[in-house]
């Protein structure tokens, strides 16, 4: 496979150095090793602590002008030693310009100093005592600096742009404001920013610095590395852990390890695409820029190194609708299954409603509207004898389905009904001029919705409405019959996937129902998935597994969620596949399925354009009243020729 670097990634790091309080060479020669470890690594951009060329916590020796001088020639040092490296460095030390002394974070390339920044809030309270040796950016004098025989450019308006990539940097208390300066700039557009820290430890605070990191990066949909001094700084008062994080959008990327004695460098690539993407889809974030500013900011020309790796060092999540963690499945699940009771409590109470049908078939979908719906009437105070369950056997349906649906609607006590479709559908045959035995599509969607008519009726019979069972995956790929499972009066299921599917039913069988239904819950979840329209096998097991034929849904909800969530294109979603899905599909089978997925998301879109109502429960979804707004006639040619340019 290629090198990807037109996907939008870009290779940043935390660097975690040694340090040698006043030894600024030393400091230089430590920052160098890092350097060039990153640079071997392809890293672009890398970042370190705050004042790492004189260690934090130097005190008064702020003061002194050999210090100073020392730290300018570390620096210089520091240039040399990196001009035929093409990575860009943000090292901080500090600096005199005019009267004042500044804690200073200086942008370098190839031995060129781009630009410099400094710290703007300075904390002044238990060991820290910043305003006895630093000036705050906004008392600088000038907006220039002489640092290395270069007169460079010195403010905090400040975001580098490459035109792939733009990022500022911010240090240290800076992030721990109200408004710290980062917000800003990434108002301004920055969508990487750096923080050069050097924060203590103490007992408890950990958890929250990464909250704060995490957080910062969701409010300014951006990049945050944060790099903090380690080992060798003073332990006179403080001690410093060395703490490195790398998040991307409220997700943490990549972590230090806390305590190390070793230098250390934490690497990983942040997908400005894809940040970029929900910046554009964000109004209220647009509405920041106009209402809290960001056009005072100066745009500071740079030149980004080449991206030159060819695979990731990040992991992409072959499940992206699902979060990491047995606890946060269970918590999310149990978030989505009463987001689809109270939404049917909400319809059924607005139209006077006590009566539901719906069409059991033994499978996962129908299962989970089926829970849905008891939860629903017991949270009504309703009898769940107002639930009519209709099984109804066709040609396909085999005896491991039907004792499925018949066992549980007892179990839940719910009414049941069954109504065999044969006779209907082949008197059907009969009036259409069709033959049984050619098993197309028109034979396996005239019991389709033969189905429907039948719920839909008797729906009208005993006054009440017909709730849906499709999934999202089924509605992205059409994988409904038009005028048959395509249509109920509310669909409780149309906004979540298959692959979430299976782990909701799962808690609701192991959270919510009583031990007389969780047998036939566990069976049904290792059922093939299938729409049982064609007859059985020889040996009366489902001939026809829907994923044999559209596709395994752990790729198409992958497909999915990143044409949805974030616009991607083929190509970018092929390259992320084969990197979630690695030794276990490959390429070949994920270009296949890739090309179905974008042919029939294209085709059927005229059946999402009149779906049913029914909840949106996840970050993305397909009703064409809100989330998916798509014209039924568009071309897939562009997007289907894309899945190839990898």
């Amino acid at each position: 496979m290629s090198a990807i670097k037109d996907f939008g990634f870009v290779r940043v790091a935390a660097a975690i150095p040694q340090v040698k309080v006043a030894d600024c060479m030393g400091n230089a020669a430590n920052c160098l090793e890092l350097i060039e470890k990153a640079y071997s690594r392809q890293v672009q951009i890398i970042g370190f602590p705050e004042l790492n060329l004189t260690g934090y916590t130097c005190g008064d020796l702020f003061h002194s002008r050999l210090l100073i001088q020392n730290a300018e020639k570390a620096l210089g040092w520091l240039l040399e030693k990196t001009a035929q490296m093409d990575i860009i460095a943000i090292v901080g030390l500090p600096v005199r310009c005019g009267l004042s002394v500044f804690n200073v974070a200086v942008v370098i390339h190839k031995g060129e100093i781009l630009a410099a920044t400094s710290k703007t809030f300075l904390p002044n309270y238990n060991e820290f005592y910043e305003k006895r040796w630093f000036a705050s950016m906004p008392e600088a004098q000038r907006d220039t600096l002489l640092l290395c025989g270069r007169r460079v450019r010195f403010g905090r308006n400040l975001v580098f742009d490459s035109g792939k990539v733009l990022f500022a940097v911010e240090i240290c208390e800076d992030m721990w404001t109200p408004v710290p300066p980062s917000s800003t700039e990434a108002l301004a557009g920055a969508q990487i920013i750096f923080n050069l820290s050097a924060s203590d430890e103490c007992a408890g605070k950990n958890s929250y610095l990464q909250s704060l990191i995490m957080q910062q990066s969701a409010r300014c949909i951006a990049g945050y590395v944060y790099a903090s001094s380690g080992f060798g700084e003073s332990s006179t008062d403080l001690y410093f852990g060395g703490n490195g994080y790398i998040a991307e959008n409220g997700k943490m990327l990549a972590s230090s390890e806390r305590f190390s004695f070793d230098k250390q460098l934490i690497v990983s690539d942040i997908d400005v695409e894809q940040l970029s993407a929900d910046r554009e889809r964000n109004s209220t974030y647009m509405m920041g820029v106009s209402y809290a500013g960001g056009g005072d900011y100066l745009l500071h020309d740079v030149v980004l190194p080449p991206w030159r790796a060819e695979t990731l060092v990040r992991s992409v999540d072959s499940h992206p609708f699902l979060p990491t963690g047995k606890e946060a499945i269970s918590d999310y699940c149990s978030e989505i299954f009463n987001i689809q009771v109270g939404a049917l409590a909400m319809r059924l109470k607005q139209i006077h409603c006590e009566k539901v049908v719906v069409g059991i078939s033994g499978g996962l979908d129908s299962t989970l509207a089926l829970l849905v719906a008891a939860r629903t009437f017991d949270r009504l105070g309703l009898s769940r004898e107002g639930i009519i369950g209709i099984t109804m056997p066709g040609f396909g349906t085999t005896g491991r389905t039907y004792n499925n649906a018949i066992s549980m609607m007892k179990a839940l006590g719910v009414t049941i009904r069954e109504i065999s479709i044969k006779e209907a559908c082949l008197g059907h045959f009969q009036d259409i001029g069709h033959d049984e035995n050619v098993h197309d599509v028109v034979y396996e969607n005239v019991q389709a919705r033969e189905r429907t008519q039948i719920l839909m009726d008797i729906a009208n019979a005993v006054n009440g409405i017909v709730l849906g069972t499709g999934d999202l995956s089924e509605l992205a790929l059409g994988w409904c019959t038009y005028g048959g499972d395509h249509l109920s009066s509310y669909g409780v299921n149309t906004g979540v996937p298959k692959t979430i599917v299976r782990f909701v039913v799962r808690y609701a069988a192991d959270e919510v129902f009583s031990d007389e239904v969780r047998p036939f819950l566990y069976d049904i979840l290792d059922t093939p998935i299938s729409p049982e329209l064609l007859p059985a096998d020889e040996a009366g097991e489902i001939a026809q597994k829907t994923e044999d034929l559209v596709g395994p849904y752990d790729l198409h909800d992958f497909f999915l969620f990143h044409t949805l969530r974030h616009g991607f294109t083929p190509a970018k979603i092929r390259f992320l596949a084969n990197t979630a899905f690695a030794g276990v599909y490959d390429d070949k089978v994920i270009l296949k399925w890739l090309k179905v997925f974008v042919k029939r998301f294209f085709t059927q879109q005229f059946k999402r354009s009149c779906m049913a109502d029914g909840p949106k429960v996840i970050s993305v979804g397909l009703s064409p009243r809100g989330d998916w707004r798509m014209p039924s006639d568009a071309s897939y040619k562009e997007w289907l020729d894309d899945c190839d340019r990898l």
